[in-house]
């Protein structure tokens, strides 16, 4: 649905046809999407637990120790599927359907909630998918080494190559079209995580255990700035800034649908992150690298697999992010699908937009290609808000509250205490984040073939 506001720039000449148009697309709307609960839970879990999501906690949980850092995880898991839970509950809160999150929050905080929303939804997924390219594009090369251990190709050329291979798959409509690329990114991330804490444990238990140090390194300032950058990337790897329009892709009951996808989704979750964070830190100690599979040396074979399973999988998750984008350059450009005679400028003004889109990303990933201090900024700029504060401030406003007193008032004090703490935890961790960004620019060089 375009919002008023956005219709108030059209042109004279185009009002008739974009408003017939958006009839047609508001009678499409009310019959509701098409995917079941599974469908829900391979498009969250696709979302959210990403290689590029779990594979730095392990290095964050080295940069907290282990009481801060394990409370952090669980804490993070718990907040962030009780959050999830929330945004989904408001589906038709008002007797309406808002298919983006942008328009949920419009129709709750009205014209600044919508701009809000829109404003981190796009640091969200411009910082995720920075992340996930540059992540890709290291798996790629470590494949390449392992097969051509003399090449000469360096992060850069793998980073444009998945550039490349993103903008074929941007052609795609929409995310329900991307369903059985998400079952399949779905499986490559148990695969990435059985085969990653498998190998993990291996190199910890052949591993010299008397080397394995646990304490926190560097200077008193060194320390808390990681740590504020540690937060950072936790907040990151409970990223998920598209439940509403995932949502709308799901059939009715959509909200019973959405919850049985979203705790099936966050039961691989527990199962992947928690696994690999604990056992990752456990083998390697302060010395983990921020992306664990650079921690590995061996068996390489099983040490490939997981590199080629975690591209798998980050081909479809930078997909669910950059349809935000999309959607809104979609607006913006009143391109409307259901007008046959245009059907052919549409995919051509398509194939623009998307192929901009794709360039801009796959020069800053080849240009700063740091991984982990991308991570966390995009974590506590983007996902913050969007993941822990947002929901919470909603449910609130909207009224949506127990009968019972004593579950309602419990429910509003959990809700700004989630709230407060993780606009704390934004602050911290974009502090630590831009403060590591300024220390790697001043340390490499830009395409740097890290």
């Amino acid at each position: 649905m375009v919002s008023d506001k956005l219709q108030e720039t059209r042109s004279p000449d185009a009002d008739g046809e974009a408003d017939e148009a958006e009839q047609e697309e508001l009678g499409r709307d009310d019959r509701g999407g098409r995917g079941t609960w599974k469908h829900a839970a391979f498009h969250v879990a696709t979302t959210i637990a990403t290689p590029a999501a779990y594979a730095p906690l392990p290095f964050a949980l080295s940069s907290l120790g282990w009481p801060l850092g394990v409370s952090s995880l669980v804490g993070g898991t718990l907040a962030t599927w009780y959050s999830s839970l929330l945004i989904a509950s408001l589906w038709r809160w008002n007797g309406k359907k808002q298919s983006t999150y942008r328009h949920l929050a419009e129709s709750i905080f009205g014209f600044w909630g919508y701009w809000s929303i829109a404003v981190f939804q796009q640091v969200a997924s411009l910082g995720n998918n920075i992340a996930i390219h540059i992540a890709a594009g290291s798996s790629l090369k470590a494949v390449y080494k392992y097969c051509h251990s003399d090449g000469t190709l360096t992060l850069q050329h793998f980073i444009i190559f998945f550039g490349v291979f993103e903008l074929f798959l941007s052609q795609l409509p929409d995310i329900h079209s991307l369903r059985w690329v998400n079952a399949l990114c779905t499986f490559s991330t148990i695969g990435f995580a059985g085969t990653t804490i498998g190998v993990t444990i291996y190199n910890g238990k052949t591993s010299d255990r008397k080397t394995v140090s646990y304490s926190l390194q560097g200077s008193s300032s060194f320390k808390i700035f990681k740590a504020f950058n540690a937060l950072g990337a936790i907040a990151f790897s409970f990223g998920d800034a598209m439940l509403p329009e995932i949502q709308s892709t799901v059939k009715e009951p959509a909200k019973r649908n959405m919850y049985r996808g979203v705790s099936a989704a966050y039961g691989i979750i527990v199962l992947t992150y928690w696994q690999l964070a604990f056992c990752g830190y456990w083998a390697f100690g302060s010395e983990v690298q921020p992306y664990i599979l650079s921690s590995l040396t061996t068996p390489e074979w099983a040490i490939v697999m997981a590199h080629l399973f975690a591209v798998i999988q980050i081909a479809g998750c930078f997909q669910i992010y950059c349809r935000p984008t999309y959607a809104y350059l979609e607006e913006m450009l009143l391109l409307k699908r259901s007008k046959s005679h245009l059907r052919l400028k549409n995919y051509l003004v398509r194939l623009f937009y998307t192929s901009v889109y794709i360039i801009l990303i796959t020069l800053i990933a080849a240009a700063m290609p740091f991984f982990g201090d991308f991570v966390s900024i995009c974590g506590a700029i983007g996902f913050t808000p969007l993941d822990f504060v947002f929901p919470a401030l909603a449910y609130m406003k909207a009224g949506r509250k127990p009968k019972s007193t004593k579950l309602r008032l419990s429910m509003q004090l959990l809700n700004l205490t989630i709230a407060t703490w993780f606009s704390i935890v934004a602050i911290l961790g974009c502090t630590g984040a831009v403060r590591f960004i300024i220390e790697d620019i001043k340390t490499y060089k830009f395409f740097h073939d890290m």
